[in-house]
C-alpha cells in the first residue's frame, strides 16, 4: 500500500511538473520563437483576458448556457440512444426497417443540420441541445444494441422457465448486463454533446462560450479564442467527470483493476 501511494503521489508531482513546464513553454516560447501575439498569446496575456472576460464579457454566463445545454442534450440523446437500441436490440425486424434511416442519419454532417435548426426553431436554445442529441444518439443506441445481442440466451429461457415476465427479464438480465457498455457510451457522448452544443451557438446564437468563441474571431481577439477553448474544455470535464462518478456509483460492484506501478 506503501509503494502504491507513493506511486500515486510521484504520478501527480510529475503531472504538476509536465504542467508547470507547459506553461513556461506557452508564457516565453513564442517570444523566443518571433511569433506575433495574434497567433498565439502569451499565457499571462491569455490569464489576464480571461479576468476582463469575467467582467465585461460575462464569461462565466455564457459557460453556463452552454453547460446547461450539453447537460440537457445529453440526457436527451442518451434516453432516445437507449430506448432505440434496446427496441433493435430485441427485434431484428426493426433493426432491419430502421437501420438504413439511422444509419442515414449518422452519416449526414451535423454541422449541416444546425443552420436547418436555427431557421426551424430561431436564435434559442432549442438548435442548439438538437444537435447534441443528434451526436449524442449513435454511440448511445450502438453501445446498447450490441449490449442486448449478446446477452446470454440461456439465462433468458432459464428465467422463462420460472415464469418472469418481460419486465423483470429486462431489469434482471438486459439492463443488467447492458449498463458497462452503456456507461462506456456514455463517456464517448459526454464529450461530444459539447461539440454539437458549440456547433449550434457558432452556427445561430447570442449566448454561450460557442458564440464567445466568434465574437472573439471577428474581433481579432486571439486571447479571448484561447479563454473560451479553456472554457469549453473544462465543462468537457465536467460532464465527462460527472459519468465517471455515476459509473462508480452504478457499477460498484464490479472489480477494480490494480495497476502496478511503472
Amino acid at each position: 500500500m506503501t509503494n502504491k501511494n507513493t506511486a500515486t503521489r510521484n504520478s501527480v508531482w510529475a503531472s504538476l511538473g509536465l504542467l508547470a513546464l507547459f506553461l513556461v513553454g506557452w508564457e516565453w516560447g513564442p517570444g523566443l520563437l518571433n511569433i506575433p501575439p495574434y497567433i498565439i498569446p502569451t499565457a499571462s496575456s491569455v490569464y489576464f483576458e480571461f479576468i476582463r472576460a469575467v467582467g465585461h464579457e460575462q464569461l462565466f454566463y455564457h459557460s453556463w448556457i452552454t453547460f446547461a445545454e450539453t447537460a440537457i442534450g445529453f440526457i436527451l440523446g442518451a434516453l432516445l440512444g437507449m430506448v432505440i437500441g434496446y427496441i433493435l436490440g430485441i427485434s431484428a425486424r426493426a433493426e432491419f426497417i430502421l437501420s438504413p434511416y439511422i444509419l442515414a442519419l449518422q452519416i449526414a454532417p451535423k454541422v449541416a443540420f444546425a443552420p436547418l435548426f436555427v431557421l426551424w426553431f430561431g436564435y434559442t436554445l432549442y438548435p442548439k441541445i438538437l444537435v447534441a442529441v443528434l451526436i449524442v444518439f449513435f454511440p448511445i443506441m450502438v453501445n446498447v444494441l450490441g449490449a442486448i445481442r449478446t446477452v446470454d440466451p440461456d439465462l433468458i429461457n432459464l428465467a422463462r422457465t420460472f415464469s418472469a415476465s418481460r419486465w423483470q427479464i429486462f431489469r434482471m438480465i438486459e439492463f443488467h448486463d447492458a449498463l458497462p457498455p452503456l456507461f462506456s457510451g456514455l463517456r464517448i457522448a459526454s464529450t461530444l454533446a459539447v461539440i454539437g452544443v458549440v456547433v449550434g451557438e457558432m452556427v445561430g446564437g447570442n449566448l454561450g462560450l460557442g458564440f464567445l468563441l466568434v465574437f472573439g474571431e471577428g474581433a481579432g481577439n486571439t486571447a479571448l479564442v484561447f479563454v473560451t477553448i479553456i472554457m469549453l474544455t473544462v465543462v468537457g470535464i465536467i460532464a465527462y467527470g460527472g459519468v465517471v462518478l455515476l459509473e462508480k456509483k452504478v457499477l460498484h460492484y464490479l472489480p477494480k483493476k490494480d495497476y502496478a506501478p511503472v
